[in-house]
């Protein structure tokens, strides 16, 4: 019995004092964690569409830290950095117990560490709490935070854990970040040569930097391939034939695409370590590449600036802020895509929209290109001289002046106005100004964003499309009429194709207007196919003159370059709406032969006073013509002002006879939109849009 009492008293005591133990260092545990949180801390990085990094930002320590996975890794570089540093890895609880006495047996018997017992876990909680010395007691405290961690986390966490803070040399923690750094690549496929080195620098990483030391690097390396459980994981012949590759000899830069992009996206999403974007690196490589060597070609403190966009989506697949955002010369840090500029002569298709739908012209109508007085504006073509009689294809390839004039007088800055607030876009107009004829040559401010926004309405078939802002997922879907009927549309397209290319430059299936600004200060080239858009601008981003510019000169070869270096392939534009066909000259209605607004072609200002304005119906009106039997009746038509006689025309088409009343009936052919116009004898027009219904 007492030899009983004495093994029932034993164990009691034993398991108490095991209890108290577990007790005391759960205890301890809890109250003095491992410092997990600073380990997790890793560089803010703005991804492309498809996930591809564009650019990173160092920690606020200074430090490449991309946060990656396991999954995203090599899985030979996993496999051989475990047979390496920790083969029974995913059988201890943080510390080796025969790694260890292997250790202190070598240790003994030699008086020298032969190979080291440190495991995964425990070099994780090296790297989190670095130590001064390497006593130990230094090295027990390790292990007691290795178990700490091995409680906390996951065998796969803690793998992962290391993969992100290792170091590398210099400022580079992170596989990843190691990989970009040293090969120029993702981590996911690293050959045998490749992964041996980046399982070899964390033990030595300042000793063993390649671009410092590549013999030690290499040596480092060798032993990682000579290693038998490592030439297991590779195969056989597979570690001579790696032992024969160079190392690397110099330390690549991370990516940095999209600067302005990037800053911006940080200051919107200080907290979110990996934000999201719209644009695709490749194409975003290129055209930043394209805009260096172009603004590089033109001349010192010149600036670049490229978008291209989706018009069908409104994603914004490139946005080039400018030439370089390092260059001080240039001005680079200055985003020059998203600044307020004069357009030039970009804007002009949307005036000729406006007369295309309005009925006023169509494209073989004769307008003049002669010098013309606008109440004191006189507006000059670009090389000074005059074309005289020109058809309307004519007038807009060659981007005159003087008929895009006319027609804006013809059809209202403030009508134009409108369509751009469709487009969601509204132009920099002089304070306390109405919105006047110099619009037509630039007299407004507008970005390359916006300007691109606008084109995107022409490339998607007339319906506005809000851009997004590079970052946004979702662009703004617009619930709004088209900007210009799909008859206008056409017109503009298939007079835009017809430009000439740049000289030297291949036909590339694309429309384009080109513009430049008074004084040499900015040259613009726009162009799109059926689906992409891509705008251009060029210039100082200090305003200052640029002699010799010009948009079709300077900007429309880059133009077509960035198409050609975009990728993407050239989509077809729409097909012609039906109904609509390019009529000859002889082929016109009588009232689109010749567009005039007086014999001489000069206004004076009291006959502009009275311009023709539609009072009934008004604008945007819901007009109930329908009886009981869905049939419509006429719909009386006023107007006030301008001089007779007057044609009315309806969704373009003429009513049958000019009149001098200033009223007039129209028998809608259905319900839905319709657009009414009226010109009187100088010319001038007056367009309301409305609802039959």
């Amino acid at each position: 019995m007492r030899g009983w009492r004495s093994f029932f008293f034993g164990f009691a005591l034993a398991a108490s004092l095991t209890g108290a133990a577990i007790y005391g260092l759960d205890r301890l545990d809890r109250a003095y964690p491992p410092l997990l949180k600073n380990a997790r801390l890793v560089s803010q990085e703005l991804v492309d569409a498809d996930g591809n990094l564009l650019r990173a930002f160092a920690t606020p320590d200074g430090r490449w830290r991309l946060q990656t996975t396991a999954a995203e890794v090599d899985p030979q570089f996993i496999k051989m950095l475990i047979a390496y540093e920790d083969q029974r890895f995913y059988d201890h609880h943080g510390v080796d117990i025969q790694a260890l006495g292997r250790s202190s047996w070598q240790l003994l018997t030699n008086g020298r560490i032969v190979s080291g017992a440190s495991t995964l876990s425990m070099q994780v909680a090296r790297l989190i709490e670095p130590r001064v010395d390497r006593s130990f007691s230094a090295k027990f405290r390790q292990m007691l935070r290795a178990v700490q961690i091995e409680r906390r986390l996951s065998k796969d966490q803690i793998l992962e854990l290391y993969l992100n803070i290792a170091p590398y040399g210099g400022n580079i923690e992170g596989v990843r970040a190691a990989s970009l750094a040293w090969f120029g690549k993702e981590p996911r496929r690293l050959d045998t040569a490749e992964a041996a080195l980046l399982v070899s620098l964390p033990q030595l990483p300042e000793k063993r930097r390649p671009d410092r030391f590549p013999g030690a690097a290499k040596e480092a390396r060798e032993r990682v391939l000579q290693r038998l459980a490592v030439a297991r994981v590779v195969g056989e012949g597979e570690a001579e034939r790696a032992s024969a590759a160079a190392v690397p000899r110099d330390r690549l830069g991370l990516p940095a695409l999209a600067p302005h992009l990037a800053q911006a996206a940080r200051t919107k999403f200080p907290r979110q370590h990996v934000i999201g974007s719209t644009l695709r690196r490749g194409i975003q490589s290129e055209l930043e590449a394209l805009a260096r060597h172009a603004a590089d070609k033109i001349g010192d403190k010149v600036s670049v600036a490229i978008v291209m966009a989706d018009s069908t989506t409104g994603d914004i697949l490139a946005d080039v802020g400018s030439a370089d955002f390092l260059d001080s010369s240039r001005r680079g840090w200055v985003e020059m895509s998203r600044a307020i500029r004069s357009p030039g002569s970009t804007l002009k298709p949307f005036i000729y929209g406006l007369a295309f739908e309005n009925g006023l012209v169509s494209q073989e109508t004769i307008i003049e290109d002669r010098p013309a007085d606008f109440s004191g504006y006189r507006p000059r073509n670009f090389d000074m001289q005059y074309q005289g009689d020109v058809s309307i294809r004519q007038a807009l390839q060659l981007s005159l002046n003087v008929p895009a004039v006319k027609l804006l007088d013809a059809v209202s800055p403030a009508a134009l106005m409108v369509r751009f607030r469709r487009a969601s876009v509204s132009l920099a107009l002089p304070k306390s100004e109405p919105p006047g004829l110099a619009i037509a040559l630039g007299g407004a401010g507008v970005s390359l964003v916006d300007l691109v926004q606008l084109y995107a309405s022409l490339a998607n078939q007339g319906q506005p499309v809000k851009l997004g802002d590079g970052v946004r997922n979702k662009p703004e879907v617009l619930d709004v009429e088209p900007i210009f009927s799909r008859s206008a549309i056409w017109n503009i397209t298939d007079t835009l194709s017809g430009v000439l290319p740049p000289l030297g430059m291949k036909q590339r299936g694309i429309a384009y207007k080109t513009g430049t600004s008074y004084g040499y200060r900015d040259a613009w080239s726009v162009g799109f196919d059926g689906r992409y858009v891509i705008g251009i601008w060029v210039g100082r981003a200090d305003n200052g003159s640029v002699p010799g510019i010009a948009g079709y000169a300077t900007a429309a070869p880059i133009l077509f370059d960035a198409f050609a270096k975009s990728g993407v392939a050239i989509t077809p534009f729409a097909a012609t709406p039906s109904g609509v066909t390019r009529l000859s000259y002889s082929d016109l209605p009588a009232n689109q032969r010749r567009f005039t607004t007086t014999a001489s072609g000069l206004l004076s200002a009291s006959r502009r006073e009275s311009s023709p304005v539609i009072v009934y119906p008004p604008e945007g009106a819901r007009v109930e013509l329908s009886d009981s039997l869905g049939a419509l009746s006429p719909l009386v038509l006023k107007l006030q002002g301008g001089r007779a006689p007057f044609r009315w025309l309806a969704n373009g088409k003429p009513l049958p006879d000019l009149t001098r009343r200033r009223s007039n009936e129209w028998t809608p052919e259905g319900q839905g939109f319709s657009t009414l116009t009226v010109i009187d004898a100088d010319g001038r027009a007056s367009s309301v849009r409305i609802f039959v219904q």
